[in-house]
């Protein structure tokens, strides 16, 4: 059965919807379906987009999920977003993300696996939590971010107190090209994993590039490219510019890999699930054979 001949036995079997019967704090769409809150979790391969983020003329992961509400008939043709929606961040162009959590007003039918049937393969939705009323931005109360840096040179335990002064409440202007809203309250830890250090940093919300930014100065502090007395001036009221400046990092080897709600209960759709697991599986191996490929050629150049 195709995807949409299946959400629409769904939509017919689920009782009481298209009855007009309302729930508590229900709405009613257009064609009469009994509408509640719903958070939705995603997972995505930041890759193919120019960001989360809707944007006219290039393709995004939020413009796509909006294509697929219409295409399943919950998003009308003139309408800008659906009832009820908000998001818990807006990643960056190719930045990728396991925990990313839309909310809207959804019909009962609408679950992981039906938005699934109508979404490219880059993007698949997992799991669900039905909840009264729901702001994605609003309620999350903590958001973490991983970054696989590639650093075979760098000192582990420098990153470490590096990690360990930029932890706290700062004022992080020096990290992000915001002018407004740079005080933030930070957490993570730093692991060694053979040429890598993974690199977790957790706040309540992060200026645009901020981690980006925190890796690439924890990256040049702990290779000794920058002495461990720039982690007080980058906290300082002073700007950074020119040389002293902080860029961000490459986008692809971050992930949004949490975002925390206080009471909200997720369910976990098994076959939805499942089907993400083996999109990451594909691009894992994928990855694994380039990486041989170029391997062999490196060898074999005399």
């Amino acid at each position: 059965m195709n995807p949409l001949a299946r959400n629409d036995q769904l939509r017919r079997s689920t009782d009481g919807i298209g009855t007009g019967r309302l729930v508590s704090d229900g709405t009613k769409s257009r064609r009469g379906e009994t509408r509640s809150m719903r958070a939705f979790r995603l997972a995505y391969d930041g890759r193919p987009f120019h960001g989360f983020q809707r944007q006219p003329t290039v393709p995004t992961v939020e413009g796509t999920l909006f294509d697929a509400l219409r295409e399943l008939g919950v998003l009308d043709p003139d309408e800008r977003k659906p009832s009820g929606y908000a998001a818990a961040g807006r990643t960056d162009r190719g930045v990728s993300a396991v925990a990313q959590t839309i909310g809207l007003a959804a019909p009962e039918w609408l679950t992981p696996r039906a938005l699934n049937g109508v979404l490219p393969g880059s993007i698949r939705a997992w799991a669900h939590a039905d909840t009264e009323s729901f702001h994605a931005t609003h309620d999350a109360v903590a958001r973490e971010y991983t970054y696989q840096l590639h650093a075979p040179a760098a000192d582990g335990e420098r990153a470490r107190t590096v990690l360990r002064r930029l932890a706290g409440e700062h004022d992080f202007h020096n990290f992000t090209p915001d002018d407004h809203n740079t005080i933030r309250t930070l957490a993570g830890e730093i692991e060694r994993d053979g040429e890598f250090l993974i690199v977790t940093l957790r706040a309540g919300g992060f200026s645009r590039q901020l981690v980006r930014r925190i890796v690439t100065f924890v990256r040049n502090v702990a290779t000794g490219d920058a002495s461990l007395s720039m982690v007080d001036r980058a906290l300082s009221d002073e700007t950074l510019s020119g040389p002293d400046g902080i860029a961000a990092a490459p986008a692809a080897p971050l992930v949004l890999t949490g975002v925390d709600y206080s009471g909200l209960d997720f369910r976990v759709d098994s076959e939805a699930a499942a089907s993400a697991r083996e999109l990451f599986e594909n691009i894992r191996t994928e990855a694994t054979t380039r990486a041989r490929v170029a391997g062999e050629i490196e060898q074999r150049i005399e």
